[in-house]
């Protein structure tokens, strides 16, 4: 199984338009702080899947070399996990998207020109593609009602993806999560700056602690920490194009 982080930002990305903290400086440079929409690539010798499709999804897949997937995952509606979907126009019919029926409704109300093939999806019900066993677990992130992480099963390996998500996840999917071999989390700020939304990264090293995960790798990040080179001297920061053999 590989594992690529299309893109490690927050809703806005980074840079934020108009801002010149460090940050955003390094990131007009080219650095590593440079930072597009959530999207996650997961590849078996079978196939390609998307979990989410941001904004960015067409310099993603230019970038990364992807002219096909074999299906779409989609975790929550809010626009930068899926408006890229979008950018299929012309480039791929009827792609096949999964997600739950809540996720599901509100996103294909929007994109229903591209008629996607619909499945909907249970949560914490496995389901095949690409050879892989997909799982999605609830999480909590307010105010969407329904939101889901992914769990990706081959064989004895496991990943985790939360998502957008805060550290109170349902005590079902805590259980079902235990030692993934790569935990992808949601860790949108440092400690110092209040969210409701999403978890800080003291809250997603706790994460890691608490279900054991092997290795974490942090995403949806917003330009409130140090530029990248600095930050990941402490932080287990991911950044766009950072691919995990699994």
């Amino acid at each position: 199984m590989k594992v690529t982080l299309l893109g490690t930002g927050d809703a806005t990305g980074t840079p934020l338009i108009g801002c010149e903290c460090p940050t955003c400086m390094d990131a007009h440079r080219g650095g590593k702080s440079r930072r597009l929409r959530f999207s996650v690539l997961v590849e078996s010798d079978k196939g390609k899947v998307l979990i989410d499709t941001g904004p960015d999804l067409r310099q993603q897949m230019l970038e990364n070399n992807i002219v096909h997937v074999d299906g779409v995952i989609w975790t929550h509606g809010h626009y930068d996990h899926y408006t890229g979907f979008a950018e299929f126009h012309r480039v791929q019919s009827n792609v096949d998207v999964y997600g739950i029926t809540e996720t599901l409704d509100y996103i294909l109300d929007y994109l229903y020109f591209l008629k996607p093939i619909r499945h909907d999806v249970l949560m914490y019900e496995p389901f095949e593609l690409i050879g892989l066993t997909f799982t999605l677990f609830e999480v909590k992130h307010p105010p969407v009602k329904k939101a889901v992480g992914v769990m990706i099963c081959e064989r004895n390996k496991k990943v985790v993806i939360t998502s957008d998500a805060q550290k109170d996840i349902p005590p079902r999917s805590l259980e079902l999560i235990q030692q993934p071999d790569l935990l992808v989390v949601d860790a949108i700020v440092p400690p110092t700056i209040k969210v409701k939304k999403h978890m800080n990264s003291v809250e997603a090293m706790a994460l890691a602690k608490e279900i054991e995960a092997k290795e974490i790798v942090m995403t949806h990040l917003s330009h409130y920490f140090k530029p990248h080179d600095e930050e990941s001297k402490i932080l287990p920061l991911g950044y766009d194009g950072m691919v995990f053999h699994i």
